[in-house]
């Protein structure tokens, strides 16, 4: 017990010193061409921070870029040529406090105030289906209350010089919930630049070749979200897989495999080791746009991929087992799912495996076409260039309605 309060006490004082330095570090002028990049706390190198990143590289290398990762993820850091800082190092702590841009995709912690001068582009991470930031009615999630919550989202926001939104629907969604009064860049989704611009029959030969998947069978990709009240402490939850894959692979498995892809706070909850062969746990690959690339349909719940995998005109299936308790008690939605999604509504897996045989048919190959207006009509492979162009190099501002 005492050698714990030891540590505690230990890890207060480091804490206490770093942010100090922090502010003191924030003082010193700004290193120009220093970008610091993060997704999602620091656990993956992808999402829109990437996009802008690999743009940056290939069109300005001019700029110092950096990676800050989360030093328990590191693997999934290990095989990129990219300059990395560990969260929470001093060597951090000095390059976030000195650098002239930050470009991020979830929140920081709240005590990193934005240093003057620094310019911090908030990516953010999905068009929004569930309610988000100070629309979210209830807090369900740990350690807060709804009010607190609301305040530290706010006042996180209030940090952002600019954010993307994906489409006019999220941007005016943005404004509100985020209680965002800064820069809205109305570019479109970098992270879907790929599903645009990748030569898509030779990327998914080389990819099934590369993590020995079967050649000759469709892929199903099923990518749920996380549920709030299922928790274990605060910032680790737990997922319950509902998905028979014994019944699936009795019935798909001659035609399909599925790659399971769970969101990054649940990533590590997933066991399928009984169903080698037919399930694959894509849960740590890099980046989800390569799995939409190669995917021959989606299986979703209310995670905001199937807006992304929408860009594709492929089949999308929603497997909503508890979307009464989702919808009416943890979150919200913002439109009415039973009547405005791009595919069925299915709760059990024998549903859900007819539905995937229905996908076969002509009519259902491809989504609704006023869906696709609605959400990906800013998508045309060029988000991350109207980014860096507004951003970096100071050109004037999108005239999207």
């Amino acid at each position: 017990m005492l050698v714990k309060k030891s540590i505690a006490k230990a890890k207060g004082l480091v804490s206490k010193v770093f942010k100090r330095l922090f502010v003191l570090f924030g003082k010193l002028p700004r290193k120009k061409n220093v970008i610091i990049f993060e997704s999602f706390h620091g656990k993956q190198f992808s999402c829109n921070p990437r996009a802008i990143y690999e743009y940056l590289l290939e069109n300005h290398p001019e700029f110092d870029m950096y990676w800050s990762i989360n030093k328990n993820e590191r693997k999934n850091f290990e095989h990129e040529n990219i300059q990395i800082l560990t969260r929470f190092t001093l060597k951090w702590v000095y390059y976030m406090a000195t650098a002239k841009y930050w470009v991020i995709n979830a929140r920081l912690p709240l005590w990193m105030k934005k240093p003057h001068n620094t310019v911090y582009i908030q990516t953010w991470h999905g068009t929004p289906l569930k309610k988000l930031g100070i629309d979210i009615a209830d807090v369900k999630m740990p350690g807060t209350t709804t009010e607190k919550y609301r305040k530290n989202f706010t006042r996180e926001s209030g940090n952002w010089d600019y954010l993307i939104a994906p489409n006019k629907y999220s941007a005016d969604i943005f404004k509100r919930a985020f209680g965002f009064n800064g820069n809205m860049l109305l570019s479109g989704y970098p992270r879907n630049d790929a599903l645009y611009n990748k030569d898509h029959a030779e990327f998914t030969r080389e990819f099934k070749e590369k993590n020995e998947l079967p050649k000759n069978k469709k892929i199903i990709l099923y990518a749920p979200t996380w549920r709030d009240d299922e928790y274990i402490e605060v910032g680790k939850y737990k997922f319950s897989l509902k998905m028979d894959l014994e019944e699936m692979r009795r019935k798909l498995g001659n035609d399909y495999i599925i790659l399971l892809r769970m969101h990054y706070l649940v990533a590590d909850q997933l066991d399928i080791e009984n169903y080698k062969g037919f399930a694959y746990n894509f849960s740590d690959y890099d980046d989800i746009r390569d799995l939409y690339i190669v995917s021959d349909l989606l299986i979703t719940d209310y995670s905001s991929v199937f807006f992304d995998y929408a860009n594709l005109n492929r089949p999308v299936i929603f497997y909503v087992y508890d979307i009464d308790k989702y919808r009416d008690q943890l979150r919200g939605f913002y439109f009415d799912l039973e009547l405005s999604a791009p595919g069925p509504l299915v709760k059990t897996t024998s549903i859900l495996i007819e539905a995937v045989k229905n996908t076969e048919l002509d009519e259902n190959k491809e989504i609704n076409h006023s869906f696709y207006d609605k959400y990906c009509d800013w998508e045309d492979g060029n988000a991350a260039k109207r980014v860096v162009d507004e951003v970096f190099f100071d050109s004037s501002p999108s005239e999207r309605q």
